[in-house]
């Protein structure tokens, strides 16, 4: 009995390890084949990616070789059109600048006060504020008590030597008849004399007054006035006149001035002191005319240093045509000195364009291929830009017309987000 219960325990337990053996092995198995499956998924998905990159690489290298992305096309004809013209890059030599701010200032060797000779009430007004009068033009007239008397005093003048005349005509004729005595004749010409010294002074007293010849004898029988003239051509910037008003020397009815050319007084550095002289060639920009350049010259030089701003005031006289300049207009000055050495790479300033935020120049990569190229700048002069960095010499880019370049490139930028 026992030896079968042993027997059934041994068939039992060799049963039982056989099962999980074939459960482990089979386990094994199942684990191995998944883990080949999901390396194999693994690979695919690596050359998957790998093939996906490797088009775009040659979609991107294919792009490369129709062409940058902002290269503008143009052909010939149309650049002609346009006014497009490309030159090669070339050095030269930039002359020196000194900048500096200033203000405009009327020419003071060219402003005027007009104010009476004498004393009068203001009866005419005839001319006002911002009128362009001529020299000996009458702007005020008045009526003066002082001309009435000086008036007066001439035409009292102009009878006595008139009656000293014939006077003298008269004893003369006697002498010549031994009617009256020599020494009669020296004192009728001493009298004549007198009296011509008398009316030539009243003569010169109403000249200084302004009266002329004609009006000196047209005013006998009416009431003398006095013009009040200016004595320069050019603007009226300032106006005291008013009618019934009592006016005299001491007052000033007008202020004209002659703008035709103005003063630019400008700041000049102690550092650059050296550099600066009288005569020296200068450009002024102002503000509300920025396309415009007046030229001029330094005419003086102070001679005293602000203790504050550590500068030197030079005054530039400049051409004023048109009367463009106006006094008080602040302005930008730009002082030439003599070109220095070395040669640098320079182009015209409106061959630049402002594209994205950087300084740009339109490289010609071929004949009709135009590259936007952002470039470094450094200094200007007379037109000129010095490039740093961007450019080289020899190669070809658009002079000008690079505004028209720069729309294009816009255009092409629409175009591109439209799509």
């Amino acid at each position: 009995m026992n030896n079968k219960v042993i027997i059934i325990g041994l068939i039992l337990a060799v049963a039982l390890g056989g099962g999980l053996y074939y459960r482990s092995v089979q386990t094994k198995i199942n684990g191995a084949e998944h883990a080949e499956h999901k390396e194999a998924g693994h690979k695919d998905e690596k050359a998957d990616e790998h093939v996906e990159h490797k088009e775009k690489k040659e979609a991107h290298e294919g792009h490369d070789e129709h062409g940058e992305e902002g290269v503008i096309k143009m052909t010939a004809e149309v650049q002609k059109q346009n006014g497009v013209f490309v030159a090669p890059a070339k050095k030269q030599r930039l002359a020196g600048v000194i900048n500096a701010t200033g203000k405009v200032e009327a020419n003071a060797d060219r402003i005027a006060h007009v104010s009476p000779r004498i004393s009068g009430k203001i009866v005419a007004v005839r001319a006002s504020l911002g009128d362009s009068v001529s020299a000996g033009q009458s702007l005020v007239t008045l009526d003066s008590v002082e001309l009435g008397e000086a008036l007066n005093r001439y035409h009292q003048s102009k009878t006595r030597l008139a009656l000293a005349q014939s006077n003298m005509d008269r004893i003369k004729s006697l002498v010549e008849k031994k009617i009256a005595a020599r020494k009669d004749i020296l004192l009728a010409e001493t009298d004549f004399k007198t009296t011509q010294t008398e009316l030539h002074t009243d003569e010169e007293r109403l000249s200084l007054y302004g009266i002329s010849p004609a009006e000196r004898e047209g005013s006998y029988q009416k009431r003398p006035l006095l013009p009040v003239r200016s004595p320069i051509g050019g603007i009226i910037t300032e106006k005291h006149a008013i009618v019934g008003e009592l006016s005299d020397p001491s007052k000033s009815l007008y202020t004209v001035a002659d703008l035709s050319s103005v003063w630019v007084m400008v700041d000049i550095n102690e550092k650059d002191l050296s550099k600066v002289r009288k005569g020296q060639k200068a450009t002024v920009i102002i503000g509300a005319y920025p396309d415009l350049k007046f030229r001029g010259r330094i005419n003086h030089l102070a001679d005293v240093v602000d203790q504050a701003t550590r500068t030197v005031k030079a005054r530039i006289e400049v051409a004023n045509p048109g009367r463009k300049l106006k006094p008080e207009m602040f302005a930008t000055v730009e002082l030439a000195l003599a070109a220095d050495a070395p040669p640098v790479l320079a182009v015209p300033e409106e061959a630049l364009q402002d594209l994205n935020g950087k300084k740009v120049l339109f490289v010609a990569e071929s004949d009709e291929e135009f590259e936007p190229r952002p470039v470094e700048t450094g200094r200007t002069a007379s037109g000129m830009v010095e490039i740093v960095s961007g450019l080289k010499e020899g190669e070809r880019y658009a002079v000008k017309g690079s505004f028209m370049l720069k729309a294009e490139q816009k255009k092409g930028e629409l175009e591109g987000h439209n799509h």
